[in-house]
């Protein structure tokens, strides 16, 4: 119907508006409601499809399936609404692993589904997306749900290798590549075509597990990444399948920016993708492998407060530590307290701090944080002997000198923010672990340094309180 394809036009150019306002922060908030109205037209336009509005007149309310599809999809938004509204800053990571999953998954039973109903078409591009989008909308989910596993720490969140790794891998796939093959190609029956479809899906089930499994909880924002972008692949398979414009356009979207993204992280670790998905980083505990340096010096709150009063130049460095405590507001306070003293604040985000891509930008832009102030790692590491004070809250291989000296060191030609060169570094940490990766960090014992061990927001909450009562 002319109603429905317009809607499809529409909802897809909602999409990618809101895709480019979520560029810039001013626009960003905006850009995510335009993209979720496009997707509400384009969820509302299929039951004016000519064939779900014919069913309404010739099935039975509890027999029409579309009518169940309406109640699921009802069910579901509640759900979300009340998952999204619930879960915790500190609990995001997570979700998107979970939503990601999900939506590979949704990809592989449309895709299914479909097969099912036409075992025996023959048609190449309906074959070849049916196939696809099993094969990735599987392992995308298996996958997603080992990194949810990893990232709420319900397993551990390093690396786990295992002899024979790689073979296994190359063999699940090359076996992968064959049910394809098989389903598309040979011509078999339709009973064979089942089998064949059903094997491809088990190994695409096993292969998300073992694709994940070396990766380590460093990784995990370019792995969120990497998957997030596989599962637009097969929702745009699943587009093709059932000829749905919307489905081909997002899933092209986020297929290719999901690349893009995955790409701009790993030149940011200075690492290939092969070496992120194969190398097994962070599998032990490591240390620089220069030997244990100086013990770190730790420093009382009223004590760091007398550095900060006579500071002219602070800058703010956040990691997963800061999410963990939920200090993104009381870093906002001490900010303004410290400009308010005289000095000159900024924040800097290196692109995979945190576990998820733009995690630290979330939680500075929910605290209202001016995005003027935020400077990227290019911008600041030449200002950074400028620096005063460098307050580096919960990050720990991004700011690790080893990246830049220590050839040994798993993470050796990282940039990093170069949180050393300031004049005064104080490092907020829980406790004396080497944090989520296991690498020794050698920043925490240099000279310059000083650690404030505690809770993140108690500490700056207390450093804020010190100007107040000074």
């Amino acid at each position: 119907m002319i109603f429905t394809n317009l809607a499809y036009i529409l909802a897809s150019g909602c999409t990618i508006t809101g895709i480019k306002m979520l560029g810039k922060p001013g626009t960003a908030r905006k850009g995510m409601m335009i993209s979720a109205m496009g997707t509400l037209l384009a969820v509302t336009a299929v039951f004016f499809e000519r064939e779900v509005v014919d069913s309404w007149t010739t099935a039975n309310l509890m027999q029409n399936g579309y009518f169940w599809c309406f109640i699921a999809i009802l069910i579901g938004s509640i759900i979300g609404a009340v998952w999204s509204k619930k879960v915790k800053m500190t609990g995001m990571p997570e979700l998107v692993a979970l939503f990601n999953g999900f939506g590979g998954l949704a990809s592989a039973l449309v895709a299914f589904s479909e097969f099912y109903t036409n075992k025996s078409s023959v048609d190449p591009v309906y074959t070849t997306s049916i196939s696809i989008a099993i094969f990735i909308g599987t392992m995308t989910f298996s996958g997603s749900m080992l990194a949810w596993g990893k990232l709420s720490e319900k397993i551990t969140g390093r690396a786990i290798v295992f002899k024979g790794q790689k073979p296994i891998n190359a063999l699940l796939v090359l076996a992968a590549i064959s049910m394809m093959v098989a389903y598309i190609a040979l011509g078999l029956d339709d009973q064979s075509r089942l089998i064949a479809v059903l094997i491809l899906g088990g190994i695409s089930f096993v292969f998300g597990f073992t694709f994940v499994l070396p990766i380590g909880g460093g990784d995990m924002p370019v792995v969120i990444s990497l998957l997030n972008s596989l599962t637009g692949v097969a929702v745009a398979m699943a587009g093709f399948i059932i000829s749905n414009t919307m489905l081909i356009v997002t899933g092209a979207l986020v297929g290719a920016s999901g690349v893009i993204l995955t790409l701009i992280m790993c030149k940011a670790m200075n690492r290939s993708i092969g070496n992120l998905l194969f190398s097994g980083f962070g599998a032990t505990e490591t240390s620089s492998g220069k030997g244990p340096g100086a013990e770190p010096k730790a420093i009382a709150v009223d004590d760091a407060y007398l550095i900060l009063e006579a500071a002219t130049s602070v800058v703010f460095i956040p990691g997963y530590g800061m999410a963990v405590a939920q200090a993104q507001h009381a870093v906002k306070e001490l900010s303004e307290k410290l400009e308010d003293n005289g000095a000159e604040v900024s924040f800097c985000v290196h692109p995979v701090a945190g576990r998820m891509p733009g995690h630290m930008n979330v939680l500075l832009a929910e605290a209202d944080i001016d995005y003027d102030k935020l400077k990227t790692m290019e911008e600041m590491n030449p200002l950074m002997p400028n620096m005063d004070v460098a307050i580096v809250i919960g990050a720990n291989d991004v700011v690790n000198p080893a990246a830049l000296t220590d050839e040994s060191s798993p993470i050796y030609g990282m940039p990093i923010i170069k949180a050393h060169e300031a004049r005064t570094v104080f490092v907020l940490k829980r406790g004396k672990g080497r944090g989520f990766s296991g690498i020794e960090n050698e920043l925490f014992s240099m000279p310059n340094t000083l650690m404030i061990y505690g809770d993140a927001k108690a500490t700056i909450s207390s450093l804020a309180n010190e100007f107040v009562d000074g």
